[in-house]
């Protein structure tokens, strides 16, 4: 069935909102765009003047088009190559959605699209719904089919399971740009005293490569082991800059809200390091080389400029 003008501009009013709603649920932007691509196909062939309710309609459809490609998913990161992490959004980048309160911000943080992994697709739907957008448990029960005792019970088992997870300290941009500073001075000084001072004792490093670029496929674990590792990979060599195409250089920026480097070559992002900030210090430093997860992080680079200070080049 074709779409009257007014039809199509409903679901581009309502395009920012379902694809924030599916990169909160599916980790990856490409995926969000494909689901809320397919999630137009089916408002196309729907009877519209016969929906009531557009948008319940539309969050109906694209949530559990992301449910289906999550349990798909699930089965897929069984063979993918090392550690899958989610891919990172940079400052501004409108797939990150409403962050007017605190609980829209910290639904979006790089540490809570990780422990969020740890929910089942339902678990994971409730939890975005109401956390981040603020849906009624009445909704969100005829969203998923659920009664809305369910959603409450649902919802409040994976606050828990996110709450379970290390404390994070909010963090403005200012803040967020002296830690990246303080982290990329330890790292590049060649010593492991330096960001010990900066390390919590039970901090973790981890990378996603997926195959395409090395990276280690379990995690460092503690201070001392973190520090080390770190201190080799930010040592300029000419093998690094030959798998990366040439000298990177390093900016501090923001990502998904929280302090990141991003390692750029030729304009070209090879690279995002995530740092998960405690009131105790450094506890998480998550890097994403996936180059198949930095496409549209490179492609805001090119078109937003810089985005931050440089900092160093390797």
């Amino acid at each position: 069935m074709a779409l009257i003008t007014r039809d199509v501009d409903r679901f581009e009013a309502a395009r920012p909102r379902l694809e924030a709603i599916a990169y909160r649920l599916l980790g990856s932007s490409s995926e969000a765009e494909d689901a809320v691509q397919e999630t137009f196909l089916r408002w196309q062939a729907a009877d519209v003047e016969r929906i009531e309710v557009p948008e319940a309609w539309l969050t109906k459809v694209l949530t559990n088009l992301c449910l289906n490609m999550l349990t798909s998913a699930r089965a897929r990161r069984e063979t993918y190559v090392g550690s899958w992490l989610p891919e990172p959004l940079l400052a501004g980048d409108p797939m990150l959605g409403p962050a007017d309160t605190a609980e829209q911000r910290e639904s979006v943080s790089y540490a809570v699209l990780v422990l969020l992994e740890r929910l089942s697709p339902g678990e994971r739907a409730v939890y975005v719904l109401r956390e981040a957008f603020d849906y009624p448990h009445r909704e969100i029960a005829e969203i998923l089919d659920l009664t809305e005792a369910a959603s409450q019970q649902i919802y409040h088992r994976a606050k828990k399971h996110v709450a379970d997870g290390k404390a994070r300290t909010e963090i403005d941009e200012a803040a967020a740009r002296k830690i990246v500073e303080e982290f990329l001075a330890a790292a590049t000084s060649g010593r492991t005293e330096p960001l010990l001072r900066l390390l919590t004792q039970d901090a973790v490093s981890i990378g996603d490569g997926g195959g395409k670029v090395p990276a280690r496929a379990k995690a460092f674990e503690g201070a001392l082991a973190v520090a080390t590792f770190l201190r080799g990979l930010f040592k300029p060599s000419a093998a690094k800059r030959a798998l990366v195409g040439g000298a990177a250089e390093m900016y501090a920026t923001t990502a998904n809200g929280g302090p990141a480097v991003v390692a750029v070559v030729d304009g070209r992002v090879v690279g995002i390091t995530c740092l998960e900030v405690t009131a105790e210090g450094i506890t998480a430093i998550r890097s994403q080389v996936n180059p198949d997860k930095l496409v549209r992080a490179t492609e805001r680079w090119a078109v937003e400029g810089l985005g931050g200070s440089l900092l160093h080049t390797l």
